[in-house]
């Protein structure tokens, strides 16, 4: 990021690099449109690409760009028309099925399957936080800061959304104690 801040044409290909797949499963995973997703993610590239003077050298870059990546993706949903309150509770939640005791793989395709089905089922606030701390790596704090929340909120929100991981996945996490 420092190169291409200093205006290394070929740090922003090396940066691309590195963050697209994040960046596109982190709207993937918030839309669930392949073409929504890319738009998405170019939208934050270009915000970055316009941002990058603002970058503070030996700040880590990814909350940084999850924070931009967070303001375009609550601005699509919002020309949306969709609402960004929780929506647990308001309908009820998938109920585990039976894993069929067949080979490792297709058990290991199976578990795979049910998990990324019930983190989508969680509601997008909560969803959004489990990208952002299980597959981005970012802290509470850094989580907070992306969201505009403070670090105790985003801990309850991730304690929230986990516990009812837990609950859709029981017999999963039963299963893993055994």
């Amino acid at each position: 990021m420092e190169a291409y801040v200093k205006g290394d044409d070929a740090a922003f290909e090396r940066l691309f690099g590195l963050l697209a797949p994040s960046l596109r499963a982190f709207f993937l995973r918030s839309v669930g449109n392949v073409a929504d997703a890319e738009d998405l993610m170019q939208t934050t590239l270009l915000k970055v690409h316009g941002a990058r003077d603002h970058w503070r050298r030996g700040e880590r870059l990814r909350p940084w760009l999850f924070t931009i990546a967070a303001r375009v993706r609550i601005d699509w949903l919002r020309r949306k028309g969709r609402v960004l309150e929780e929506q647990a509770g308001e309908e009820d939640p998938p109920q585990p099925v039976a894993l069929a005791d067949e080979g490792d793989g297709f058990l290991a395709r199976e578990r795979a399957e049910r998990v990324r089905a019930a983190v989508d089922s969680l509601g997008e606030p909560q969803r959004t936080i489990v990208h952002l701390h299980r597959f981005e790596g970012l802290t509470f704090a850094e989580i907070g800061r992306v969201l505009g929340l403070s670090e105790g909120a985003a801990k309850l929100r991730a304690f929230r959304a986990y516990e009812q991981l837990r609950q859709l996945l029981r017999d999963l996490v039963a299963e893993g104690a055994a």
